[in-house]
């Protein structure tokens, strides 16, 4: 038979309580509850039951202190007191999971819109009678259920800066996307309304709505009014994307929570998702670190979730697997929750939802941290966004004395550079060296790309000043991309005399000077980060595209570096060598006659 393990006694107590492992010198470990102390403790001695087999018991604790409760309902309150005042390393300690974005609407305003709210934020809206609607996974969820919902009822989604001081309606206006209640052209009544049927929307009382849209298409399509009954039919599409963004919908509606785990060693995220009248209510997740076993993992976390009336009890509950000592969790659910642990069917279907979540936060929470966090708060201040951007495009021009203008975008995604997201692109509507013109090309493209497959950004960066800037501008506006925030970054120029300035600026849409960043500033790390790596695709992209030219014109007999460069610098590309003609290439410094046939002969063989 095995040894002991030196903490191990044998008067330990057989009534319920809670136990705490201590270490060497004294500190918490670990606290636990049980229903019989003794039996619980041990099967930590005993170590191979398959469910509790926790390397720190065996190799740091010296002692464990039983405490003795009345009840089991006492042994829960004491644990939870415990663990909030000794902090064990080793114990469930929950931190809410920042990443997921809500929407505020205050219907105290005189024509209320939409905001973005973080949910731990939460708190700044519930001193008014602010409504919040989600939480959504991610911010482009939120831009993509309010781009929809602005089709149905348009609401307006400028600031109160804009909305006081225009004299006639924006172009949203003109396209049906806002009602324009800046310039009068609807009164407070009418507004309202909108407001009500996108409160019914966001809450899932859609049904109405969409009924009342398939009777006007059906009417129009009765009066072969065809063209108006496509415009009722994609106001239907809409309106049912949208409701599918917002809620799960499950077939009944008992109040159900589902709970899955996803580890990574001692990294463990929990997600939970809340299902209230058939709708999912809440999605959160929660991250930490414990070398505990899963089924010993989720007790805690279960405990730690549902003890103090913390969260409503649900009517079931779905687990992946049983938790540790399940009985011993019967006075925290009061008789009121059942414990099931689905394989398939529609629960095992919202299982596998919660699990896919729990993985993609835990990959997340991995990459990110607080630095990250910083960076994007600080970012989205400076940009003027009401939440941390999730995904961060970056453009890059990139030429050889205007020879082949390349560009290059690369992506962020929360903060961490996103290699499916990186594009290059070759400028193919701008001749010679324009890099104003070449910005306009390839953000219009991506712009486009980006709306048809439902992929644009948060934030695009601009390499560059208020020039490049302002065609990127341009593009935005000729694809309505008006929901993507635009900035420029550039090194500030040094002055005659001095030494190379190394300050960033940053130039914004409508501001009339750039904003001057400090070296220790956060969002310039970011950017910087980003603005960098775009640089160096650019550069990469464009070294490949050099050295199949090269490979074209240096193998021409009599054509070496200098005379190269010649050629490009007089008509741009080895294309534009191609269909010079035999004179035009004659006319380069440096050229002649015969080399000017063998040139001309040589490509447009190629």
């Amino acid at each position: 038979m095995s040894q002991d393990p030196v903490w191990w006694r044998e008067d330990f107590p057989r009534e319920c309580g809670v136990y705490l492992f201590r270490d060497a010198q004294g500190q918490v470990l670990y606290v636990g509850k049980a229903r019989v102390l003794r039996e619980r403790l041990r099967s930590y001695r005993n170590g191979g039951d398959g469910r509790i087999l926790v390397r720190f018991l065996t190799e740091a604790a010296r002692t464990v202190e039983a405490i003795v409760t009345r009840t089991e309902q006492e042994a829960l309150l004491l644990e939870d007191s415990l663990v909030k005042t000794h902090k064990p390393p080793h114990n469930v300690r929950l931190k809410d999971d920042k990443s997921f974005l809500m929407l505020r609407l205050d219907p105290t305003e005189r024509f209320p819109r939409f905001r973005y709210l973080r949910q731990h934020s939460r708190r700044k809206a519930d001193s008014s009678r602010a409504r919040l609607f989600g939480p959504f996974v991610s911010s482009k969820a939120v831009r993509a259920t309010l781009a929809e919902l602005q089709r149905l009822v348009p609401m307006r989604d400028c600031p109160d800066s804009v909305l006081l001081h225009r004299t006639r309606p924006c172009i949203k206006h003109q396209i049906g996307l806002c009602s324009a209640p800046c310039t009068g052209e609807i009164d407070e009544a009418g507004y309202r309304a909108l407001v009500d049927r996108a409160v019914r929307i966001l809450t899932g009382e859609s049904r109405e709505l969409l009924q009342e849209l398939d009777a006007r298409m059906r009417e129009a399509s009765a009066r072969m009014d065809y063209e108006r009954a496509a415009w009722w039919r994609d106001r239907l599409a809409f309106l049912r994307a949208t409701a599918e963004r917002q809620a799960v919908v499950a077939r009944d509606a008992v109040a159900r929570d589902v709970i899955a785990m996803a580890r990574d060693g001692e990294r463990a995220l929990v997600h939970r998702l809340a299902f209230r009248g058939g709708s999912l209510a809440e999605s959160r997740s929660h991250a930490f670190r414990s070398q505990l076993d899963d089924a010993e993992l989720l007790h805690g976390v279960l405990t730690a979730l549902y003890s103090g009336g913390r969260l409503e009890l649900p009517a079931e509950l779905l687990l992946p697997l049983e938790p540790a000592d399940p009985e011993s969790l019967a006075p925290l659910f009061l008789g009121q929750t059942e414990l099931r642990y689905p394989e398939g069917g529609e629960r095992g279907r919202m299982l596998e939802l919660a699990f896919e979540n729990a993985r993609a936060a835990l990959a997340r929470d991995a990459q990110s941290g607080e630095r990250t966090e910083r960076e994007l708060d600080a970012l989205a201040k400076l940009a003027g966004l009401d939440a941390p951007p999730e995904v961060i495009d970056c453009f890059d021009i990139s030429n050889f004395q205007g020879a082949h203008v390349v560009a290059s975008r690369v992506r962020m995604r929360g903060g961490v550079l996103d290699r499916s997201g990186y594009r290059r692109f070759k400028v193919r509507g701008v001749h010679g060296q324009d890099d104003f013109a070449s910005m306009r090309e390839v953000v219009a493209r991506a712009l486009r790309r980006g709306s048809e497959q439902d992929d644009l950004p948060d934030l695009i960066v601009i390499d560059g000043g208020a020039a490049q800037l302002a065609k990127a501008l341009e593009a935005r506006d000729e694809h309505s991309a008006w929901g993507v925030a635009f900035l420029g970054l550039a090194k500030a120029r040094a002055e005659r005399g001095r030494k190379a300035a190394v300050e960033e600026r940053v130039f914004l849409p409508e501001a009339v000077e750039p904003i001057v960043l400090a070296r220790h500033d956060p969002a310039r790390s970011i950017l910087e980060r980003i603005r960098d790596e775009a640089h160096r695709f650019a550069i990469q992209y464009h070294r490949k595209e050099r050295g199949q030219l090269r490979s074209r014109l240096d193998s021409i007999p009599g054509v070496g570096p200098v005379r190269r460069k010649a050629l490009l610098r007089a008509f741009g590309s080895v294309k534009g060598v191609a269909e010079a003609g035999e004179d035009a290439i004659a006319a380069v410094d440096g050229i002649g006659r015969d080399l000017a046939k063998v040139i001309w002969g040589s490509l447009r063989k190629e």
